[in-house]
């Protein structure tokens, strides 16, 4: 697997870069928070302790306001590991599906371990943050898929018959990959997405959520960033669900004023493809962040996962300023999110001035190492 050379980076396209960066992952995060707290409520039960709008603002969930679940834990870990393998490519080693597996192996020990294990040293520095070693309720199609240590792969996935939407809920920050082609971005989040949800529903719903949110940070319209998923599915083979699911959103976008009911109907039984249609049309139809998430959430299904999905792209498209301030005052590992975010956006527009062959950062080797380790504290690789 290969990418591009990315663009030159003016100062300016920096900065609108990092606040899409910023944007996406926060927005994922908050989206997540908000929906927790009624995730396994049907809608009347939603109705009845926050009204017909659903929540107005964050409520409790694993004992905090704003706290946030399993996706959004992988979702940052997606990120470490997409750093880790630019970093690593300095050394001739170029797999980026690797490199994502062992960041997701990291966050497997965080469900596990007490705290951090000051012994494994090639953590690097997100392994380390004490707040994510809170078990929030992972579904086992996660904790098989990492389970151990060979990686699933779209010719021999993990967990085949799963086509749940966690593994799309991850996926945002393959589409903040804006110097890859399109097509690598979904080749990418389709190859991570078959470490734990093998049906094609599962992983093609993840690299069509990725290349949504790759031409909105590229700066497309989110309805032109949709037709051009669209586009880039037809030539995948079993696209059809998908693909059909995209297009129901863009439909039900022309069918009257949004509800519950319009959100449930294409939310559906919860499979990927359902819940990417949702967030789709969440996205398409809200007439701001905070709109578009309280949409999302009130809807008897997966209010996170949707929640989720619509955040990153509500991010993306318009950067974090856009996102509600009150939420984000509370939300759980802010400070964490907004550390990754700006280190992601550094790597990726100024990585050699970071590391490679003239000489590293060692801070930032530090934070990023190459030498890598399995959560047993075995060597694996150099």
């Amino acid at each position: 697997m290969g990418a591009t050379t990315g663009a030159v980076w003016g100062r300016a396209e920096q900065q609108d870069f990092r606040s899409r960066v910023r944007g996406a992952l926060l927005g994922s995060a908050v989206g997540d928070a908000l929906g927790a707290p009624v995730d396994a409520l049907d809608l009347d039960e939603i109705r009845e302790t926050h009204g017909a709008e659903g929540p107005a603002d964050l409520a409790p969930a694993y004992g905090r306001r704003g706290a946030v679940t399993h996706l959004t834990q992988l979702t940052l870990f997606s990120v470490d590991g997409l750093i880790r393998a630019q970093v690593r490519r300095d050394t001739g080693a170029w797999h980026p599906p690797t490199d994502l597996h062992r960041a997701y192996r990291r966050w497997l020990a965080t469900q596990h371990d007490w705290g951090p294990d000051e012994r494994r040293k090639d953590d690097g520095w997100l392994a380390r943050e004490e707040w994510l070693y809170a078990r929030r309720d992972p579904p086992r199609s996660l904790l098989l898929g990492f389970g151990d240590t060979t990686m699933g792969t779209p010719p021999a996935p993990k967990n085949p018959a799963e086509r749940g939407p966690e593994a799309a809920a991850r996926s945002a920050p393959f589409g903040l990959l804006v110097g890859w082609e399109p097509q690598l971005v979904v080749q990418l989040a389709v190859e991570c997405a078959a470490q734990t949800h093998g049906h094609p529903t599962g992983c093609l719903a993840a690299g069509a959520y990725a290349a949504v949110v790759h031409g909105v940070t590229r700066g497309d319209s989110l309805d032109g960033a949709v037709q051009r998923a669209l586009a880039l599915l037809a030539a995948r083979p079993g696209h059809q669900p998908v693909s059909d699911a995209l297009q129901q959103a863009l439909g039900a976008v022309r069918q009257g004023l949004p509800t519950p009911a319009r959100v449930t109907a294409l939310s559906g039984a919860g499979t990927a493809e359902g819940v990417l249609a949702a967030a789709l049309y969440c996205a398409l139809v809200s007439e701001d962040v905070r709109q578009g998430l309280r949409l999302a959430v009130n809807h008897a299904g997966a209010s996170a996962a949707t929640g989720a999905l619509t955040g990153g792209l509500l991010g993306a498209l318009h950067g974090e300023t856009a996102l509600p301030p009150a939420w984000l005052a509370e939300l759980e590992g802010r400070p964490t999110i907004l550390e990754l975010a700006d280190d992601f956006a550094m790597e990726m527009t100024q990585g050699p001035a970071l590391h490679g062959p003239a000489g590293s950062a060692p801070g930032w080797l530090a934070r990023y190492p190459r030498l890598l380790q399995d959560n047993c504290g075995q060597h694996i690789d150099r």
